[in-house]
């Protein structure tokens, strides 16, 4: 990994500028550090501010093998979960507007994307994609679980080693919440230490709302009273599910039990029959559900035997992080051929 970094912080591997911004969005520990709700929210975040969107992803666990997937236009669903990856999906549907596209060669679908109007591309997780420049570089860390031993993967759960934060302008600790507070702060205080000069920011998350699947297999937003005196079952697919058991107890959901799968797990027809028949004999009226897990069961939604329900996530970030965000879009400028550095064709 540090002679990949330094081939192409050296020149030997071709890295590539965009005529547009681009905003990383990664993290250095395996498993979930709450990428796609950041993605979500800086998309969301843009578009308030007259900003044009894309969103660019690797796509993993989708189908499609072309070098180049348009999960959504910004006006069209194009692909289903199955083809293009959960979060691709899930990202598409819940950003109307947002261009989401895939690909294992992600400078093919950014230049797609910037070619479709995008003026700023979001890069998921980008954090040791290397051969995309980027304007802004997030590293992601899980309030509750930091950076594990500090060790690289399989000694530990690190995707490189420490000394890698040094590419990142900005750290951000998603999750915080009052009884985590002390230790993400010490963990703040440790990262100021170690990189005085990259700026530390703490996030938190709400539900934003409940989401319900149609038979269609469409998701819409529904009223919270739906599920409100009624008794529901939970399940997940995601790397830690117990912080959407927390989630669920927060929220106040009334469960008569919980199913926890691998995460990025698929659900066939046979899973499907066996999870709605579990909570079918506890007595449960409804499933309840991520909302990344939820828009895998588009083909499935014509036969279910009861409601199926996601939790739509939002983050909470102070105005410190939106600004500094801002801040560096409004005074990006672009790079040309004339000072050195390399464009897209």
């Amino acid at each position: 990994m540090r002679l990949r970094e330094a081939g192409y912080r050296r020149g030997f591997f071709r890295s590539y500028h965009f005529p547009v911004p681009v905003i990383s969005i990664g993290n250095l520990t395996m498993g979930g550090t709450g990428k796609t709700p950041m993605v979500h929210y800086l998309a969301r975040l843009l578009q308030q501010n007259n900003f044009t969107p894309a969103i660019i992803s690797r796509g993993y666990g989708g189908t499609s093998q072309h070098p180049v997937n348009i999960v959504s236009d910004g006006r069209s669903l194009l692909l289903d979960a199955r083809a293009a990856g959960d979060e691709p999906r899930l990202l598409a549907e819940s950003l109307p507007g947002v261009p989401v596209l895939t690909g294992v060669v992600r400078r093919l679908p950014a230049q797609r994307a910037v070619d479709l109007g995008a003026d700023v591309l979001l890069l998921d997780d980008g954090f040791q994609h290397l051969p995309i420049r980027r304007d802004i570089n997030l590293v992601l860390f899980n309030a509750d679980r930091l950076a594990g031993n500090s060790r690289v993967f399989p000694g530990g759960d690190l995707r490189e080693p420490v000394a890698a934060l040094h590419r990142a302008t900005g750290f951000v600790l998603t999750g915080v919440h009052e009884l985590n507070r002390d230790r993400a702060q010490r963990f703040r205080d440790l990262l100021k230490t170690k990189f005085p000069a990259i700026p530390t920011f703490l996030t938190g998350y709400a539900v934003d709302t409940l989401v319900r699947l149609l038979p269609a297999g469409e998701t819409v937003p529904v009223d919270i009273e739906e599920v409100a005196d009624r008794k529901g079952y939970g399940f997940c697919g995601i790397a830690h599910p117990e912080s959407f058991q927390e989630t669920v107890r927060q929220f106040g959901a009334d469960l008569t039990g919980f199913s926890s799968f691998a995460d990025h797990q698929r659900y066939s027809e046979t899973l499907v029959e066996r999870l709605f028949s579990t909570a079918e004999r506890t007595g449960a009226d409804f499933l309840l559900t991520t909302e990344k897990d939820l828009v895998k069961f588009a083909g499935h939604a014509h036969k279910l035997s009861a409601p199926l329900y996601g939790l739509r996530m939002q983050v909470l970030a102070d105005e410190e992080f939106t600004e500094a965000v801002l801040r560096v879009l409004r005074s990006w400028r672009p790079f040309s051929r004339a000072n050195g550095q390399a464009c897209v064709a």
